[in-house]
């Protein structure tokens, strides 16, 4: 009984539904992200292997260094990035853009880079602005659920939008012409070029819709792991951690700073 009573606080602490995420990194020593396979340069799955490359997952390792923690993996896509969190499965994911409709249910860390909207299209299509891309005539791929799904729906609703299950998925239907176009973000639009040049052409249509790449995280009324995760991005973009973890990637998969258009800097 004296045994039964002494183990019965331990056992109570690791059930405590009130445990804060910074709190249950620190005890469990385990950092969970989700990451996204075929989002190079963000993320990169080896199909044979089953490990992970990617500068979002060169930033989390160090960040799970600094806490100590191990650095556990699960797959996830961005459009169900969000439901991961809100379900308890990750802790944080790298690579949200901060939309209204997103912060209503997720916290966003600071600004990772920065990073604007792109449209890839076909070979012989080149508009220059959204108000173009507004047309019942135009055709336009997104993956379901995902930023580029809001922007799409928020500024061409005349469209007509194709929501499909993955971005890999959207650049399909670009590549065999059932679309004219795809809403992706402009650094995985450059990578989705070097792959296969011959898909088209990248236009940041104007007015450009620039916007930021950020951590999102579960909400609860702690804000310490939040907090402590603002202060470690702030802390690794003035050491140039962060800087290096992005352009050593983007040469991983061809490409270089030089490549990213104007009007958008990291």
């Amino acid at each position: 009984m004296t045994a039964a009573a002494l183990a019965s606080p331990a056992v109570a602490q690791t059930a405590d539904p009130n445990e804060s995420t910074f709190a249950r990194i620190r005890r469990t020593k385990k950092m969970r992200i989700g990451a996204v396979g075929g989002g190079a340069p963000y993320y990169m799955k080896d199909l044979s292997s089953g490990q992970w490359k990617g500068f979002y997952i060169d930033i989390a390792k160090g960040l799970a260094d600094d806490m100590e923690a191990e650095l556990e993996i699960t797959e996830t896509t961005w459009g169900n990035s969000v439901l991961d969190l809100q379900a308890n499965k990750i802790d944080i994911f790298f690579g949200l853009n901060p939309t209204p409709k997103r912060a209503l249910v997720v916290d966003f860390s600071v600004p990772v880079f920065n990073n604007a909207f792109a449209i890839l299209c076909k070979k012989d299509f080149k508009p220059k602005s959204w108000a173009e891309l507004n047309s019942p005539d135009i055709k336009i791929a997104v993956d379901q659920g995902s930023s580029h799904d809001q922007v799409v729906s928020r500024l061409t609703p005349k469209a007509q939008i194709t929501r499909l299950k993955t971005a890999d998925d959207a650049t399909a239907a670009l590549q065999t012409g059932r679309v004219d176009a795809q809403c992706l973000i402009t650094m995985l639009s450059l990578t989705v070029l070097k792959k296969n040049p011959s898909l088209g052409q990248l236009v940041l249509p104007t007015p450009i819709f620039a916007t930021t790449s950020n951590a999102g995280f579960r909400r609860e009324t702690d804000k310490t792991w939040r907090d402590y995760v603002n202060t470690w991005i702030d802390f690794n973009k003035g050491l140039g951690f962060i800087r290096n973890a992005i352009i050593t990637n983007m040469e991983l998969v061809g490409v270089t700073e030089a490549d990213i258009p104007p009007g958008v800097s990291l």
